[in-house]
């Protein structure tokens, strides 16, 4: 590498300055806190772990995307998360084993060998939040409701539109129907599609009673009233009813604390199929094509540790949610302070840092900051003056 392109980076790998850095540690702070006021504690899972426990139950969709590389001193394969809520299924089901409901959150860098978003790219800075122990509708809604308060907590003004389906259905539906992986895939792909094209294409492959089922299902979304649509096509089907009441359930609770959020019912949304077991959410905001909040339930993803536990929860991708986020508010100016072994220039700068003021010294060549205050003697006494401009 020359010295004229030492400065690259990565494909999909980006840095934040400081305006931008400042931004969304804020904005982190911001959603750790609010998550702490509903009961969810703080966790920092490492960035490396073991495959054999960062992959479990996550299959394929973690797999591909997860960096891999040798351990130097076990010679067994570690991997950088890729995603963090393998890692907090593992805490709770081993290093924490506690009893009843774990509320826990999060919030770190993740790198990913091919980029899922355009606004992170390769190295998505997640936060999130996880409720371990309880199968209950209540906790869905619990999560989802934290979810959308996220977005109240940033200070977003984009109107917000929750995203959510069950995984259950499709799974009454389909699971004994015996299709191959490669055609079930190519079923999964067209319905997140929602292309009818390829739908009618692949339907025509299949026995008819089975045919039927893929058309309907790839038809029910839309507003809240497909609740009443799949009801009335599916209500042969006492899981896929049960799954529809749980929907309905959800989401009548969450409209209480948000009853104007706009809803969209995607019966179709098989995101993280082959993990997640029941309600799946997402939150996409005005103006933007991709999802900035993703969830659901997940109940079978502790078992590989030694404990089967029920599970919900949601990320955020924080880098794509920032500049939506209610900028930092300008407190103080900072001051420029001399350099000096004056004591008392030592006790009036302790004072300002105390108080929480951003005190700079002034060392050669100097500081130069266009708007500031300076930190001058006068009668005996240390006072902030407004740096007059130049």
């Amino acid at each position: 590498m020359t010295t004229e392109n030492r400065w690259l980076l990565p494909e999909g790998i980006d840095e934040l300055l400081p305006e931008r850095a400042a931004q969304l540690e804020s904005l982190r702070r911001r959603l750790l806190d609010q998550c702490a006021t509903w009961g969810y504690r703080y966790v920092i899972p490492p960035l490396v772990e073991f495959t054999d426990s960062l992959l479990v139950g996550l299959g394929a969709d973690l797999d591909v995307v997860t960096c891999k590389f040798t351990d130097q001193m076990s010679g067994r394969m570690l991997g950088v998360r890729a995603d963090i809520t393998p890692q907090t299924a593992r805490m709770d089901a081993h290093s924490l084993a506690e009893k009843g409901v774990t509320r826990l959150c999060y919030a770190g860098s993740t790198l990913q060998s091919t980029p899922q978003s355009v606004v992170s790219g390769r190295a998505p800075i997640q936060l999130g939040a996880e409720l371990y122990g309880s199968d209950c509708i209540e906790a869905d809604a619990e999560v989802i409701t934290l979810m959308l308060s996220m977005f109240e907590a940033a200070g977003v003004k984009r109107g917000l539109t929750l995203d959510i389906g069950h995984i259950g259905i499709y799974d009454a539906l389909f699971s004994h129907a015996g299709l191959d992986a490669d055609f079930e895939a190519q079923i999964f792909d067209a319905l997140q599609r929602k292309s009818t094209p390829d739908i009618e294409r692949l339907a025509s492959a299949l026995p008819t009673d089975i045919a039927t089922k893929l058309v309907t299902l790839s038809a029910l979304h839309g507003s809240p009233d497909v609740l009443g649509e799949a009801r009335t096509a599916l209500g042969g089907e006492p899981v896929v009813v049960a799954a529809l009441d749980e929907l309905e359930a959800a989401l009548n609770q969450v409209q209480r604390s948000y009853p104007d959020v706009d809803v969209y019912i995607d019966l179709t949304e098989l995101r993280g199929f082959r993990y997640h077991t029941g309600l799946v959410f997402a939150v996409y905001l005005e103006g933007r094509g991709s999802a900035i909040a993703k969830g659901g339930r997940y109940d079978n993803i502790g078992a590989v540790f030694g404990r089967d536990r029920p599970a919900t929860g949601f990320a955020i991708d924080l880098k794509a949610l920032v500049d939506d986020a209610k900028p930092i508010e300008i407190g103080d100016l900072p001051v420029i302070a001399p350099q000096s072994g004056d004591p008392t220039l030592r006790e009036a700068i302790a004072a300002l840092r105390l108080a929480g003021r951003v005190v700079v010294i002034d060392v050669p060549p100097g500081v130069v900051l266009p708007d500031s205050e300076r930190l001058v003697q006068r009668e005996g006494q240390w006072v902030t003056e407004r740096e007059s401009a130049s």
